[in-house]
C-alpha cells in the first residue's frame, strides 16, 4: 500500500481475524488474561501500556506520516503529547526555539510549566531562516519547535531549511503538523525529526473526540523508546473509544481536506476584496509571504483563514457575534465552520508577551459546508 487514501483506510486496520469485522473493534478493557505468569497474548497486559484499538490507530498514524514501525504514540490530548515529548527529549538546562506566533497552549506549556523544570525558550520568526541561524549560533539549542502553518497567523516556515539549520547545530526539529494534517504535508519527508498532532482537529475531523499524537522519525529509535516508557509511566493515554473515533475520522481525511482547502480559498479571496478587512492570512493567496514555500512543501493550503478588521477589536468581536453558520468556538478542523477571537480566546495566554496577537484578528476554521453559504454568512456579519 502506498496511496495516502488507501493507507488512511487500511493501515493498521486489517479485518478482525476472529469475526472478519472490517472495522477494528473497540477493545473496551483495562486488563488481559495471561497464559501463565508473563505469558501475554500479543504483548497486551494492561491498557495504560497498550490496547489493540490504540495499536491500530498508531500503526495508521505512522503509515500516514511516513514514520518507522512502532514509531507513533497516541495521547489523551495534543498538549499531553507535547508535554511527554518535551520531557523525553529535553533535560533541565536545555533551550528551545519556538515560533514567534506559536499556539497559545504551547506557549503556556513552555512559559508556565517547563520553565519551572529548567527548560528555557526563545521566540523566533521561524520563516526567517537568518534569524533562526542567529539564534542557533548564539547558544546551544536542544530542539526547534515549529508549526506549519502557525496558529493563528498562518506563517509557513521552510521545513527543509529549518531541518538543515537545526541539524547543523546539533538540534532536533519538531513540527506541529496539526493545521496541515499528513494529507497536505509530511514533515518527516522534509528531514524533520518528530511530528506532533492534536488529533482532535483534522485527523478526528468531527469535533467529537480529544486526542494527540507523536510520530518519531526512523533515525530516533532511542527517543521512541523513551516516549514509550514515559507515556506508560505518566499515563496520558487515550481510551479505546477515543482511538476508534479518531480512526473513523482518518478514513475520510483526504476527501475532507480537499473540501476544506477549496472552501477556505474561496473565503480568503472574498475577504481579501472586502473593504472592512485590512489583511488576510492564508497561504493560498499569492500575496502571502509564505505562498511559494507552501506551494512547494504542501499539496494544498489548508482550511484555516485569519483576517484583521479596519474597525479594530470592537469590529472583530462584533463579527464573531454576528455569524450564523460559523459557530463561535475555540477548536478547529471539524466538518463544521468555526469562528473565534484569538486575543480573547485561544491565545489569551500570550497577552502581554512577545507572542501577543493583534486585537483586531479573527480566526476561521472553514468547514465543508456549501462555500456560497459560508461566504454569505461572513458578508452579512461584516456588513
Amino acid at each position: 500500500m502506498t496511496g495516502f487514501e488507501t493507507l488512511a483506510i487500511h493501515a493498521g486496520q486489517d479485518p478482525d481475524p476472529v469475526t472478519g469485522a472490517v472495522i477494528p473493534p473497540i477493545y473496551q478493557t483495562s486488563t488481559y488474561a495471561q497464559d501463565g505468569v508473563g505469558g501475554t497474548r500479543g504483548g497486551y497486559e494492561y491498557s495504560r501500556t497498550a490496547n489493540p484499538t490504540r495499536t491500530a490507530l498508531e500503526e495508521c498514524l505512522a503509515a500516514l506520516e511516513g514514520g518507522a514501525a512502532a514509531s507513533a504514540f497516541a495521547f489523551a490530548s495534543g498538549m499531553a503529547a507535547e508535554d511527554c515529548l518535551l520531557r523525553t527529549a529535553c533535560r533541565p538546562g536545555d533551550h528551545v526555539l519556538i515560533p514567534s506566533d506559536a499556539y497559545g497552549g504551547t506557549y503556556r506549556l513552555f512559559s508556565k510549566v517547563l520553565s519551572q523544570w529548567g527548560v528555557s525558550h526563545e521566540a523566533v520568526a521561524l520563516d526567517d531562516i537568518g534569524a533562526v541561524q542567529a539564534a542557533l549560533a548564539s547558544r546551544p539549542v536542544r530542539l526547534v519547535w515549529a508549526e506549519s502553518p502557525t496558529n493563528p497567523l498562518l506563517s509557513v516556515p521552510d521545513l527543509a531549511e529549518l531541518a538543515r539549520a537545526a541539524h547543523d547545530h546539533g538540534a532536533l526539529l519538531v513540527v506541529d503538523n496539526t493545521f496541515a494534517s499528513p494529507y497536505l504535508q509530511r514533515p518527516l519527508s522534509l528531514d524533520a525529526d518528530v511530528v506532533v498532532h492534536s488529533t482532535t482537529k483534522y485527523l478526528g475531523g468531527h469535533s467529537d473526540v480529544v486526542g494527540g499524537a507523536v510520530v518519531v522519525g526512523a533515525a530516533h529509535a532511542e527517543l521512541a523508546e523513551g516516549l514509550a516508557f514515559n507515556r506508560n509511566a505518566t499515563g496520558g493515554v487515550p481510551g479505546p473509544f477515543d482511538c476508534w473515533l479518531t480512526l473513523r475520522g482518518i478514513k475520510t481525511l483526504a476527501v475532507r481536506m480537499d473540501r476544506h482547502c477549496a472552501n477556505a480559498e474561496r473565503v480568503a479571496e472574498m475577504l481579501a476584496a472586502h473593504p472592512a478587512v485590512t489583511q488576510v492570512y492564508y497561504p493560498g493567496l499569492p500575496s502571502h509571504p509564505g505562498h511559494a514555500v507552501a506551494k512547494d512543501q504542501m499539496r494544498g493550503y489548508g482550511g484555516m483563514v485569519s483576517f484583521r478588521l479596519r474597525g479594530g477589536e470592537p469590529a472583530a468581536v462584533g463579527v464573531c457575534a454576528r455569524t450564523r453558520l460559523f459557530t463561535l468556538g475555540e477548536s478547529l478542523g471539524g466538518v463544521e465552520s468555526l469562528i473565534e477571537h484569538p486575543a480573547r480566546m485561544t491565545h489569551a495566554s500570550v497577552t502581554g508577551s512577545p507572542l501577543e496577537v493583534p486585537a483586531d484578528l479573527v480566526r476561521l476554521s472553514v468547514g465543508i459546508e456549501d462555500a456560497a453559504d459560508l461566504i454569505a454568512d461572513l458578508e452579512q456579519a461584516l456588513a
